[in-house]
């Protein structure tokens, strides 16, 4: 693998500032994300890991700080521009909607119509088609926990509910999926289920940023580890360097940089 400094980051911040009244979310953070590499943002609550990621997905815009997507300086007035551009995000919360089957929360928001007449004069939607897609997708991705796309999101458990969002983010995120705390209710099988789709996006060449506070998870995922304190970057790392009680003494400022 070449040097990072001999690469062009698909995402790039500089000198993000992000406040709140008189609260200080972030303060001067940098952050590079290069193409096909798993990058984990940790940090101790607090340090400003929601708002960088937010800032990264379009939910913020930065008061101060550039953002260069793919090198080229991009600005992001709410998500919709982000998922745009090829930056899809998948939150804690998931954004799923149980009562729809899997096939319909893909493609949640990016409906498809059928052709002619039926799709432009009676809207009628693609339901064939999509759903089509959706077990593509999910093959493409080697999913196999979620055998009927027809099946209602509210029947599944949770780490198959989390499959059908990282699903989501991979089939339209041209560029970067941001994951925020994948695993942080899940069982150990459920956990090492997501985990192993993040290793499926990487080998596709998809990059993925991942929220985690779970260092073992970390640590086996991760190629490099940003380590955000108090609103600032404090430290870059990889699992190679340094080891997870090391990364936790950077996060609390025990160890310095």
């Amino acid at each position: 693998m070449t040097q990072d400094s001999a690469r062009t980051p698909v995402l790039q911040a500089t000198g993000l500032v992000k406040t709140f009244g008189r609260v200080v979310g972030l303060d001067g953070v940098d952050l590079e994300l290069y193409p096909g590499e798993v990058l984990a943002i940790i940090g101790d609550n607090g340090a400003g890991k929601s708002t960088l990621v937010k800032c990264l997905s379009g939910a913020h815009t930065p008061d101060q700080g550039q953002l260069l997507l793919e090198g080229r300086p991009v600005t992001f007035h709410g998500p919709q521009e982000a998922r745009a551009a090829g930056i899809e995000t998948v939150y804690q919360n998931l954004a799923v909607s149980p009562a729809l089957d899997i096939a319909s929360n893909l493609y949640l928001g990016r409906e498809q119509r059928r052709s002619g007449v039926l799709g432009s004069v009676f809207r009628m939607l693609d339901t064939a088609g999509m759903r089509e897609r959706s077990e593509q997708q999910l093959k493409a991705l080697g999913i196999s926990t979620l055998q009927d796309v027809t099946q209602a999101v509210e029947t599944l458990s949770g780490g198959q509910r989390q499959a059908v969002a990282v699903a989501r983010a991979a089939a339209f995120g041209s560029k970067v999926v941001i994951l925020d705390e994948p695993t942080a209710a899940l069982g150990v099988r459920e956990s090492a289920q997501v985990l192993q789709l993040v290793r499926d996006l990487r080998e596709r060449g998809l990059p993925v940023i991942l929220i985690s506070h779970n260092m073992p998870h970390v640590f086996e995922v991760a190629d490099r580890i940003h380590v955000q304190r108090l609103g600032r970057r404090a430290a870059v790392i990889t699992p190679e360097t340094h080891s997870p009680s090391e990364a936790v003494a950077l996060m609390t400022g025990a160890l310095a940089a």
